[in-house]
């Protein structure tokens, strides 16, 4: 399995398929959002003393007056907050039990969610517009796909089934910058989704770490090349049709580099 902020991709032997995490929290997150933005509103109207003329919040103590619409929209929120977690847990033991099927033996890389919450130290401007880039990450991303809780209920289900979970250490296996056929790594940007091979062969990236992840060595450092060379007719055959299952479904899988048309 290869996971990201808000997408998993898994190869085996039976099948290669690409999910959003936590998919259905996506229409509770835009209701949240606008709750808030009626909150904010609201905290405003009632006191303009605590603003200062750009709208960031005065320093120092502050007394607040909240309206009766501000406690309603409060309880609201704390009711959003709550079918969503639910929801969230829901989808997670979902697809860990529709991974089940597919084995006994799972390899994922070890990510830390924790510091891709924080935002950047460094100020930068951008090379076009001049303009402060934003600091911020994948904070909102994180808090609403729950990547690590999945990561969680996924590897206990395992353990309880008697199955190994094993991870391996992202810096020393680089999944996403080796190729097997050339036999080197190279880096690549994070936006370039597809990872080219030749002029016949272009594998979708997290699809390809899958790959690379399923056909680790025994110590899980790096990928065993001769594994990768058995099993790589296999898998092309079943990533092409997860991409064309992707495109005929119309589903829009996120930050994938897969174009859908509506």
């Amino acid at each position: 399995m290869d996971i990201g902020t808000s997408t998993l991709a898994v190869s085996s032997l039976t099948k290669a398929a690409l999910f959003n995490l936590a998919e259905q929290v996506q229409e509770i997150s835009r209701d949240i959002r606008l709750v808030q933005r009626k909150m904010d509103r609201s905290r405003r109207a009632m006191n303009p003393q605590n603003f200062n003329r750009d709208g960031t919040i005065k320093q120092g103590k502050k007394t607040w007056i909240f309206s009766n619409h501000y406690r309603k929209y409060r309880v609201r929120l704390k009711e959003l907050h709550r079918k969503q977690a639910v929801i969230r847990k829901l989808s997670h033991r979902t697809l860990a039990n529709e991974l089940l099927t597919l084995g006994d033996y799972f390899y994922t890389e070890t990510m830390h969610f924790k510091a891709l919450q924080k935002r950047k130290q460094n100020t930068e401007r951008s090379g076009k517009t001049g303009k402060y880039v934003r600091k911020k990450r994948f904070g909102k991303t994180l808090g609403n796909r729950a990547p690590a809780m999945f990561i969680t209920i996924l590897r206990e289900k395992v353990k309880r089934l008697g199955g190994t979970f094993a991870e391996v250490n992202t810096q020393k296996f680089k999944a996403s910058q080796y190729c097997h056929v050339k036999n080197i790594y190279s880096k690549k940007l994070l936006s370039q989704r597809w990872h080219v091979i030749d002029d016949n062969t272009k594998l979708q990236r997290d699809l390809y770490s899958a790959f690379l992840l399923m056909n680790a060595n025994k110590s899980g450092t790096r990928p065993d090349r001769s594994k990768c060379k058995e099993t790589f007719p296999l898998f092309k055959n079943l990533h092409d049709q997860a991409i064309r299952a992707i495109v005929n479904g119309k589903r829009m899988i996120l930050n994938s580099g897969i174009s859908v048309k509506n």
